[in-house]
């Protein structure tokens, strides 16, 4: 256990950490991207400075769990979010990649949501990622699901290709909103509706997906209507933030993710403050 630190296991592996010495009110769930892995390092390093609590579990690809992001409910956030706003005054959503392009679509609908933290996040809704119940790739289906529905999402180009080994899927998804154009309107994530504080942070060297100007159009889409955004971006970084003091993460899918250590450390250093802010820490 990390000094200072009370951890106390949660479903699917787990955590939930809080500061021995109370802390600012703010609950804060903190779920990894593709990968499903469990965000321990990040929950300790956000109980350390001071949130009243961070939980963070196995999200998909565990025992008992489906294999991929295929039509996931996102009522399946819903039990997590209303354990922090139980205990805290107010709970934050940050996410990563998929997990951010989930949280931009779940917090619309949910009014114990405060403010969402989306690294390398999404403007629109995408195809799954990873197999069905039947264990299949295709055909496609969203990776989300509402009330028991499929959200309305953007599919894959599969005649486009990945460049590199290992891949790099930026140009993948690129291709697919020219290939899809139709389907991107229905598709986009309505990020209007939460009226709560938006933080984006993007590299401008993530080959995973062209995450800043996926940044940039939620950005564009809340700013026309004067809701609470900022963009934190670096030309160089890629698609993994770290933020101060976290190690390099591990594990995860087969691909480029663009940048550097240093570069990726280097947006993280600039976008803490700012999330320092949005958790109203000192």
């Amino acid at each position: 256990m990390s000094v200072g630190l009370r951890e106390t296991p949660w479903a699917h592996d787990g955590v939930l950490v809080e500061p021995e010495r109370g802390g600012n009110g703010t609950g804060v769930l903190v779920l990894s991207g593709s990968s499903g892995r469990v965000e321990r390092e990040r929950a300790r390093l956000l109980a350390s400075a001071s949130v009243s609590a961070a939980l963070t579990y196995r999200w998909f690809g565990g025992e008992g769990q489906p294999a991929g992001i295929w039509e996931h409910s996102l009522e399946s956030f819903a039990p997590a979010v209303a354990s922090l706003a139980e205990h805290c005054d107010r709970v934050v959503l940050l996410g990563v990649s998929k997990s951010a392009e989930a949280f931009l679509l779940y917090a619309a609908d949910d009014p114990a949501v405060d403010a969402v933290v989306a690294l390398a996040p999404s403007h629109v809704a995408w195809a799954n990622v990873g197999p069905g119940p039947d264990g299949e790739l295709r055909p496609q289906h969203s990776s989300w699901s509402r009330g028991g529905q499929p959200v309305p999402f953007v599919p894959y180009d599969d005649d486009a290709e990945a460049p590199g080994d290992p891949p790099a899927y930026a140009p993948v998804y690129a291709q697919a909103l020219r290939t899809h154009a139709g389907r991107v309107a229905a598709a986009t994530i309505p990020v209007e509706r939460f009226f709560g504080d938006v933080l984006l942070v993007a590299g401008g060297d993530d080959k995973v997906w062209p995450s800043v100007t996926f940044a940039r159009a939620v950005q564009a889409r809340r700013r026309s209507l004067d809701l609470p955004t900022t963009l934190v971006t670096h030309p160089e970084a890629g698609h993994r933030v770290i933020l101060p003091g976290e190690p390099v993460a591990s594990g995860g899918q087969h691909m480029a993710r663009g940048g550097t250590e240093a570069a990726d450390r280097a947006l993280g250093e600039r976008a803490w403050p700012e999330i320092r802010r949005v958790l109203d820490l000192p």
